[in-house]
């Protein structure tokens, strides 16, 4: 199979180049910069170009582009800066996709599009919640329309929390937590929906090569978790205490809007679709996504 990638130099990307490149499939990257060798194609979003030849033979798009959510506090000019990174990207991938006559977009989504759930648990079925993240996650799967309307398999990729072994959620918590300064945030039962990075890797690639799966699919572990029980596990997995609470008020003043929309807040998401279409999760509870993360790395 031959696939084009936009955003393959994140946490997911790199581990999915490799993934597919390890079971044979000819990959190409779509990059901003020079490229650097026979498999990258430079694009650029904001005026719509892409490198003749790119899409010549592909056999579908994978589309993980977008600015990091947490990566900077809220201002609105960062909040534009999520939404045009997203939307652009995707608006020219999906019409690109459809014009050179691609049989499969996959693109990425988050389980934000549910908004707070409280402990209500969701599915694919579900409608969008409120709030910029839902907003964002909305328009974002809208701007493939210009391939669905060609005739593309759109497979909108809803990813909870990725935990991995470095970046992410967890490189960000690991140090904290190494120190003995693991604690829960406010309440401590807002949901965490999350998928070991090798579910998420495995999971698109599943999705890649079944036909069947189309729309929205959520990639989520099957046991989604609240916060307190994510810091009693990954306490747990790095053998240190999780004494201390982080009361709301604090959370919200470090962080601002991003801590009521994401941190304070959350999705009890179920992966309804993959489960339905034969997916087999490698790691079904959190113990055994982080016991992966955490523990001696594999050869």
């Amino acid at each position: 199979m031959r696939v084009i990638i936009a955003g393959s130099s994140g946490l997911v990307g790199t581990a999915l180049v490799a993934a597919l490149r390890a079971d044979g499939h000819d990959i190409r990257r779509l990059v901003r910069r020079p490229t650097a060798g026979p498999d990258e194609y430079r694009w650029s979003p904001l005026d719509g170009a892409i490198a003749p030849g790119a899409f010549n033979g592909v056999d579908a798009v994978v589309n993980l582009c977008g600015a990091g959510i947490g990566d900077h506090r809220w201002t609105s000019a960062y909040k534009q800066q999520l939404r045009d990174s997203r939307l652009t990207a995707t608006d020219v991938l999906a019409s690109a996709a459809a014009e050179a006559g691609v049989p499969t977009l996959l693109n990425a989504s988050a389980v934000g599009y549910y908004g707070d759930t409280g402990d209500r648990a969701v599915d694919e079925t579900a409608p969008p919640g409120s709030g910029f993240l839902a907003d964002l996650c909305r328009d974002w799967e809208r701007a493939t329309g210009p391939a669905r309307a060609g005739g593309v398999r759109t497979v909108l990729l809803r990813s909870g929390t990725v935990v991995a072994r470095h970046g992410g959620l967890l490189g960000k918590l690991r140090p904290l937590f190494a120190y003995g300064l693991g604690g829960r945030l406010g309440n401590g039962r807002q949901y965490l929906s999350w998928i070991s990075l090798e579910d998420e890797v495995e999971a698109v690639k599943f999705v890649l090569r079944t036909d069947s799966v189309d729309g929205p699919v959520n990639l989520t572990g099957p046991s989604p978790v609240t916060n307190a029980s994510f810091t009693a596990a990954l306490g747990r997995a790095l053998h240190r205490p999780t004494p201390w609470v982080v009361p709301g008020f604090a959370v919200s003043a470090l962080v601002g809007e991003f801590a009521d929309e994401a941190v304070l807040t959350g999705q009890r998401v179920l992966p309804t679709v993959l489960e339905n279409a034969g997916y087999a999760f490698r790691h079904t509870t959190i113990g055994e996504a982080l016991a992966a993360a955490v523990g001696p790395e594999r050869p």
